[in-house]
């Protein structure tokens, strides 16, 4: 398994915790928090509540989160020539989304797909898995200290 193959148990380990911050940062009921809810269509979430969430989690977790950090590590190796022309994601910039955000049903992927559309594709897993990385990260930079 690579390092940022991260398992189910992982990422259901700690969900609540996410679920419970992100309800708290968009004052909804934390049982309407579901792991594939996603953060503005099915949550009402804006962009200044991405800041916000971020903010907690980071408290929460005690990991440092940059901000752009998931757009950033969706586009991977490729160029942001590569990922996105004219305001929308290239072919292969959807691809590698896709592969990124494998917890995104693939239905929510338009095509063409706007960059600024990217934050409505995620979802709660998202930021579980965002938060798990940061916490490798994090543990492999302290000399391998587990999360």
């Amino acid at each position: 398994m690579s390092p940022n193959q991260l398992t189910r148990e992982e990422i259901l380990a700690v969900f609540p915790k996410v679920a419970a911050t992100m309800a708290d940062a968009l004052g909804c009921d934390v049982e309407k928090v579901k792991p594939d809810s996603s953060l503005i269509d099915d949550l009402g979430a804006e962009s200044i509540d991405f800041l916000d969430i971020v903010f907690r989690l980071e408290r929460a977790f005690k990991v440092k989160i940059p901000r752009g950090k998931i757009v950033e590590e969706s586009r991977g190796d490729l160029s942001e020539a590569e990922f996105e022309q004219g305001g929308h994601v290239t072919p292969a910039g959807l691809e590698r989304l896709r592969t990124y955000l494998s917890e995104v049903p693939a239905e929510r992927f338009p095509s063409p797909l706007p960059v600024a559309h990217i934050p409505r594709l995620f979802t709660t897993e998202t930021f579980c898995k965002l938060v798990l990385r940061q916490q490798r990260a994090a543990a492999a930079e302290s000399g391998g200290a587990s999360a």
